[in-house]
């Protein structure tokens, strides 16, 4: 059995349904991380100090973190199970109103301890919602490319972090501006409920989305598992493993290039925060060439090479950022700020290819997704706590500096031990069809 040469037009579908929607699912999960550098902890913990109050926002902030691994169980199941396309639908809707909600909560002068609570609990259907889109719409747009432009096609859909943070940077800054001193009574919640118009518009898109050739092959071979995350976990444990330890030099870093710099910039350097938020949104729409540029150059020059340049650049960079910033001055601030996402995006283009290549397609969505999103609880979740910790008990940045050399040490550690082996492709999971269950 051969897999039919897809539609282009299909084909466009899908690249634009994916990266639609992974904008608007990083746009809310962005927001969320830059108000809670700059808002949350006057709303919901006001009567804790400064710096406790910055740690117990980063908390919130973790969870989300946390819960993504869930997300990545509960839609890798039902993605591998019955498709990319309705598994998306969910996880939009799911991560759409959950940040609608975060717009009308109350804060703590209102419900009291119920208001950290409850942000604490929509911050989970976040994770949740972000943990399940990842491999979806990843897979939806590198399924539908040719083998030898995964790269490129799976990195399109990571164009959704540069633009997700471009667009919620560019709604908190206007938003501000305009609101002014009202900024922090109540125009902060802004943001948060345009996602609601977000939601509309990804809609629209996605239904109009057909289903991956690449899975549909797996549904006509009868070669879909029963129960595809067990299955990905009990025969792909060290590719799960060393995906989630290989963007440890990724994640960490990111969010303390994005998020973590705002506390940094404006409480111990006393940087205006216009000015940061500016910075990151140049550094945003540069991504939007970065990444791709990356991804392609991994179909030349190998996924593994492209990559451990990007880990080795980003444990070189960790001294030179911080000193770039505690110079307090706009250029080197603004250097700083780019030079960190174009280190971040040398591995940030190939990753989702690099990941997902390591698993057969039907299991590709639950062991793909478990992979990425633990990384969540070893990375990304923790790093601004961690950050914010190391700051407070040093008042230096130089242990930060250290943190992102060791887990560029570590990510090359994974990388080198990641399994080579080569993907079957559809037709050849036939073989496989005994011990699964027909669609």
């Amino acid at each position: 059995m051969t897999t039919p040469t897809p539609d282009p037009r299909h084909r466009r579908r899908a690249v634009i349904a994916s990266t639609v929607g992974t904008t608007i699912e990083w746009y809310d999960f962005f927001l969320y991380g830059t108000i809670a550098a700059l808002i949350f902890p006057k709303v919901f913990f006001p009567g804790s100090s400064a710096s406790a109050g910055v740690l117990a926002s980063f908390s919130t902030l973790f969870v989300g973190f946390a819960a993504r691994p869930v997300g990545a169980a509960i839609f890798g199941h039902f993605g591998d199970r019955i498709g990319r396309k309705a598994t998306l639908v969910t996880t939009l809707l799911l991560m759409g109103f959950a940040t609608v909600l975060i717009g009308v909560l109350p804060g703590y002068s209102v419900l009291g301890v119920a208001a950290p609570l409850l942000l604490t609990l929509l911050r989970i259907v976040q994770g949740i919602g972000v943990g399940g889109e990842w491999g979806g719409s990843v897979l939806m747009s590198m399924e539908w490319g040719s083998a030898k432009r995964r790269g490129l096609m799976a990195s399109l859909p990571q164009l959704g972090v540069p633009l997700g943070l471009l667009l919620s940077t560019a709604l908190v800054t206007a938003t501000e501006a305009i609101g002014g001193d009202s900024f922090e009574a109540w125009a902060w919640r802004v943001p948060f409920l345009f996602s609601i118009v977000l939601i509309g518009v990804g809609l629209w898109v996605r239904l109009r989305v057909v289903e991956s050739p690449d899975f549909a092959a797996v549904k006509k071979t009868g070669a879909v598992e029963r129960r595809p995350v067990w299955t990905a976990v009990r025969k792909h444990p060290r590719e799960i493993l060393t995906s989630a330890f290989v963007r440890l030099s990724e994640q960490a870093p990111f969010y303390l290039f994005i998020t973590f710099v705002l506390t940094y910039g404006t409480k111990h350097l006393a940087i205006a925060r216009g000015e940061l938020l500016r910075d990151t949104m140049v550094a945003a729409a540069i991504g939007l060439v970065t990444v791709p540029l990356f991804g392609h150059l991994s179909d030349r020059f190998g996924r593994r090479f492209v990559y451990g340049i990007g880990i080795v650049c980003t444990g070189l960079y960790a001294f030179p950022y911080f000193a770039l910033l505690d110079t307090r001055s706009s250029g080197a601030a603004l250097l700083a700020i780019v030079v960190s996402l174009l280190v971040h995006d040398i591995q940030y283009g190939p990753q989702a290819a690099l990941i997902a290549e390591s698993f057969g397609t039907n299991v590709r969505y639950s062991g793909a997704g478990l992979g990425y999103q633990l990384a969540s609880v070893i990375a990304g979740g923790p790093a601004p706590l961690i950050a914010a910790a190391l700051l407070q008990a040093t008042g230096s940045s130089v242990g930060i500096s250290w943190y992102i050399v060791g887990c560029a040490a570590i990510s090359l550690v994974a990388l080198l031990l990641m399994p080579r082996r080569a993907v079957p492709v559809p037709s050849e999971l036939a073989a496989t069809a005994p011990e699964t269950a027909k669609a």
